[in-house]
């Protein structure tokens, strides 16, 4: 019971020595003007920013949102005690409303309300130190290049400065070369690669007397995995389908519709990309990549009506050209592997020639029958081959075109 009645008399004494240190302190004190005793002084602040969390990065808007930890450091010439005089105290905390603060902001603000900060407390300590530490949510203004989206890396500025004050009247220092990031909270999205920091004079058109300032370039890296499993995959898996539509028989009659509904499918994911990307002249690569696969599979639909016009061809045709022939029956049906019913798979065996029906063998189909039916399978054999190679050349330009956005990827 005597300890605690001691305590609360120590406590008691401390409460009126910081009541009676405020009141010393502040009875002809004024937080307008600049705490120095000449005003020819300059006052030092050290600036130290700890980047806490990346809230959001608006790619559409260029907007980087995070939360900071904001500390100023200065001395105030009018702040200062003898320890000896208050029984040894060392430091009071109190509203920072109550004494002069830099007027530093973020130069490249784009907040609507322009300030997102906290009212806290200062740090006074007994020597005229004065330690403001300030959470703010800072939304600032980035540029950013979507170029290699999803596998981009962004830079964002963050720059701090006095608003009013100059370099005769206040200078800025960093306390560390880069933002603090040991209390960084991860974000999904992006990677933190770091904060460097760069002290800057500047002269303004306005003025001129140079400006300090201190600017941290936040390095991001973009977590592409859920872009990849979400737009990319799902748009390879989609672009090897439009090949098999050679691979269809032209009775079936969905070789086209197989191509057009391939095509509504990739303009599909070509929107939602449109929809988060920046209205700027710079395609994003998973865009190029769309376009590049929906030109694909348009020529292929294309090709695929001129091969079914081929292969209906009727009795009126003209022959099959002996250099049509020769191309496309003799080496590209062996390129393609593409064999008559019966034939071996290891070669081709001779065929037999045909010969039109002799009256014992019925008598009912004339010469001119007959040659006209020729006529037709040597036509629709062309197209059948012609399939055969446009589907695995069009296999081809899919795997490559997909080798090289997995090559930009790694």
């Amino acid at each position: 019971h005597d300890r605690r009645s001691v305590h609360l008399a120590c406590l008691a004494a401390d409460g009126q020595l910081a009541y009676k240190l405020m009141k010393d302190l502040f009875s002809n004190y004024s937080s307008a003007l600049r705490p120095v005793q000449d005003t020819e002084d300059i006052i030092n602040v050290t600036l130290q920013i700890t980047l806490s969390q990346i809230i959001d990065m608006d790619e559409r808007n260029q907007i980087l949102t995070s939360y900071l930890w904001v500390r100023q450091v200065w001395v105030d010439a009018y702040l200062s005690w003898d320890q000896a005089e208050y029984d040894g105290l060392d430091t009071i905390r109190i509203p920072s409303s109550y004494v002069w603060r830099p007027d530093i902001v973020l130069y490249n603000n784009a907040d609507d309300q322009f300030s997102s900060s906290l009212e806290t407390n200062v740090v006074i300590r007994h020597d005229g130190q004065v330690t403001w530490d300030q959470p703010s949510i800072t939304k600032s203004s980035c540029r950013v290049d979507v170029s290699f989206f999803p596998f981009d890396s962004q830079q964002c500025h963050l720059t701090f400065g006095s608003w009013t004050h100059n370099g005769n009247q206040m200078d800025l220092f960093n306390t560390l070369d880069s933002a603090d990031l040991t209390d960084f909270v991860e974000n999904v999205e992006w990677e933190v690669l770091g904060m460097p920091a760069k002290k800057s004079m500047i002269l303004y058109g306005c003025c001129s007397d140079p400006y300090p300032d201190i600017t941290y370039t936040l390095h991001l890296k973009r977590r592409a995995s859920f872009y990849i499993f979400n737009l990319l995959i799902p748009c390879m898996l989609i672009s090897f389908l439009a090949p098999l539509s050679f691979y269809l028989p032209a009775e079936s009659g969905e070789k086209v519709s197989l191509g057009v509904t391939v095509l509504l499918a990739l303009t599909v994911f070509q929107l939602l990309v449109a929809e988060s990307m920046p209205p700027s002249e710079n395609v994003p690569l998973i865009g190029k990549y769309y376009i590049a696969t929906m030109t694909m599979i348009t020529m292929s639909t294309a090709v695929t009506i001129f091969v079914m016009n081929i292969h209906h061809c009727g009795p009126e045709a003209r022959p099959v050209p002996t250099w049509v022939r020769r191309l496309v029956l003799h080496y590209l049906a062996r390129i393609c592997f593409v064999y008559e019913k019966g034939e071996r798979c290891m070669g081709i065996q001779p065929e037999k020639a045909e010969t039109p029906p002799t009256a014992k063998e019925g008598g009912v189909i004339g010469d001119m029958g007959w040659g006209q039916g020729q006529r037709t399978g040597e036509w629709r054999k062309v197209a059948k081959v012609m399939d055969s190679f446009f589907m695995w050349l069009f296999f081809i330009m899919v795997f490559l075109l997909s080798l090289l956005i997995i090559g930009k990827a790694i």
